[in-house]
């Protein structure tokens, strides 16, 4: 079909559709075309007086997309015609699905906007980074492999930061390029997709997705926003403070952010008018989920029990200086300087990353009528509440009666999927959910296996000989290695495996400098969390804030480097004097 023709179809399906919808104006129930753009969703409402939306969200679309809304259209209405629609609006029920396949992704990408698949500029900055890297010799040390399956990495996380495609299809095409090199059988290549985090981050998604639709969410957030909303300072501090407290008895970072505080802060967002399917996100919602990501990684470090893989550093400590680090040694030494960096970054974050919507003094009173407006809970907000704290119980206590996890959210999930509460159909059409389980178990088997084929313990060799070779007094040589261990985290998707790999060399680097073993151990422990600020796949609470769709990547990333440095300071500023004080040097 030539374009000249599916323009011309498309314009007179369109035309058709919107005569149709218009027609429909004083039907029960309205009907949502959704129109994705990247990491936005713009929604629009067919009804009684929004006629002419249909034509706006035509004029915004593709021909190749409109033709798709439209035969979608007549299809619905044919199905419909005589027939008695049943709505539920706490549901949220809707049947744009069709069109956010369509338009998917194609926000500020002009190749995929015009329906031209990839965008070739920034597909070729991903080819040539990998191009560059695969033709240079490997470094004295390392196997061909490795350094070829690291030069596929790079371009996979040079596609992931320009998005010549979405990020879920760049990470598979760098796992086809590693499998069709040899680099990784498929084994290799998809072993990670067998993995806790991943998956604890989709069913998250699902969870979230319930909390929302239910209407519990809604009411949860009308009741915070009636206590601490005449701000929205005020708003991300309750947050903000409420992740702490649970932060010690919660050990999954992952669970903690992605199944708690995700869909709370999205609930809390949207019914103050925050909500990127409106092209709101900037009133409050992309400064309040950046602030509860970047705090969730201050927290996590703050406790032993605040994220699994702090343990690991536990015990790694205890082989390299013979020193067990207690619970209270840990959140002691965490303490003050953790306190300072959780009542800063909202205010820093206030300043370099303004909501839109600062003060809002009538806010509480519109909440209250509103919670009087929902009336009692529903069956199904009962249902969700009850899912809901069998999970958080399940993830507080589930480890001391072999529970992981995962198996705690499968049985909330099970609870509504079984109520009706949720359907698989929904779950599948969560498109988030399922993109950032393909782009971060890709990119975890990837850094895994960098590991494995060695790269990894010659970058942590190299770091070690140099350092030692440089004779610097213990503080500086402390300042040199603690920041070689921070920000080489962009290479891993993954807390534990930059702990597992890595750990060990480098406090046995600061031992042997004559750094103090205990406070050595604490901070490499403690930055082992914080350090996962910085990207979008480098801790557990990240994919899950991050596919929100409230912050642009190229945001994310400058936000988190920028919050990095204030984190380093206080912690190496702030915490030595206060290691002095407790006893710890």
């Amino acid at each position: 079909m030539s374009s000249a023709t599916m323009n011309a179809t498309a314009t007179s399906l369109a035309k058709t559709v919107t005569v149709n919808l218009n027609a429909r104006s004083n039907a029960k129930s309205n009907t949502a075309a959704a129109v994705k753009r990247g990491d936005r969703v713009v929604q629009k409402s067919f009804g009684e007086d929004e006629k002419s939306n249909a034509i706006e969200s035509s004029e915004r679309l593709t021909p190749q997309q409109l033709v798709l809304l439209a035969a979608h259209r007549a299809v619905s209405l044919n199905k419909k015609r005589g027939q008695t629609v049943r709505t539920n609006s706490n549901k949220g029920k809707s049947d744009a699905n069709i069109v956010s396949f369509a338009a998917a992704n194609s926000a500020g990408n002009p190749a995929l906007v015009n329906g031209k698949g990839a965008n070739v500029k920034n597909l070729g900055y991903s080819v040539l980074a990998g191009l560059l890297l695969w033709i240079f010799p490997a470094p004295a040390g390392v196997t061909t492999q490795a350094w070829h399956l690291f030069s596929v990495f790079v371009a996979t996380i040079v596609g992931i930061i320009t998005q010549p495609l979405p990020l879920g299809a760049v990470a598979m095409i760098g796992l086809g390029v590693s499998m069709t090199t040899g680099l990784l059988p498929f084994s290799a290549a998809f072993s990670a997709f067998s993995s806790e985090i991943p998956w604890l981050i989709a069913i998250a998604f699902f969870l979230a997705r319930g909390f929302i639709k239910t209407g519990l969410g809604n009411r949860i957030a009308y009741y915070i926003v009636s206590v601490f909303g005449s701000s929205t300072l005020g708003l991300t501090y309750s947050l903000v403070f409420s992740e702490a407290l649970l932060a010690p008895a919660i050990p999954s970072l992952a669970a903690r952010a992605g199944g708690i505080f995700l869909p709370l802060a999205k609930a809390l967002c949207v019914a103050c008018g925050s909500d990127p399917a409106n092209k709101t996100e900037k009133k409050m919602g992309s400064y309040v989920m950046t602030t509860v990501f970047q705090t969730s990684t201050i927290t996590s470090g703050m406790f032993i029990t605040a994220m699994a893989a702090n343990p690991l550093s536990v015990n790694l400590a205890a082989a390299v200086t013979g020193i067990t680090i207690t619970w209270g040694q840990w959140a002691l030494a965490a303490s003050v300087p953790g306190l300072i960096c959780l009542i800063l970054a909202p205010l820093v974050l206030y300043v370099l990353y303004p909501p839109e919507v600062k003060d809002s003094p009538e806010a509480p009173a519109k909440a209250k009528e509103e919670l009087a407006k929902l009336g009692p809970m529903s069956g199904d907000e009962k249902i969700m509440t009850f899912a809901l704290s069998l999970t958080v119980l399940l993830w507080v206590v589930g480890a001391s009666v072999g529970i992981g996890s995962v198996a705690a959210a499968l049985n909330g999930l099970t609870i509504l999927l079984v109520s009706g509460v949720i359907s698989w159909k929904e779950c599948l059409a969560e498109g988030p959910a399922w993109d950032t389980l393909t782009w971060f178990a890709a990119l975890i088997a990837m850094a895994a296996y960098l590991q494995k084929y060695g790269l990894i313990p010659w970058f942590a060799d190299s770091v070690v000989k140099i350092v030692s070779s440089m004779g610097l007094a213990w503080q500086p040589a402390f300042l040199v290695v603690v920041l070689l261990y921070f920000y080489s985290h962009y290479l891993f998707a993954s807390g534990a495996a930059h702990i597992g790999a890595m750990y060990t060399a480098f406090l046995s680097v600061l031992i042997a400098c004559g750094a103090p073993p205990l406070v050595s151990a604490i901070i490499l422990g403690i930055f082992s969390n914080i350090m996962g600020c910085t990207t979008h796949y480098g801790i557990g609470s990240a994919p899950p804030f991050f596919g929100a769709g409230y912050v642009p990547l190229a945001t994310w990333w400058k936000i988190g480097f920028g919050m990095s440095i204030m984190y380093i300071a206080i912690f190496l500023g702030v915490g030595f004097p206060w290691f002095k004080i407790i006893g710890l040097m």
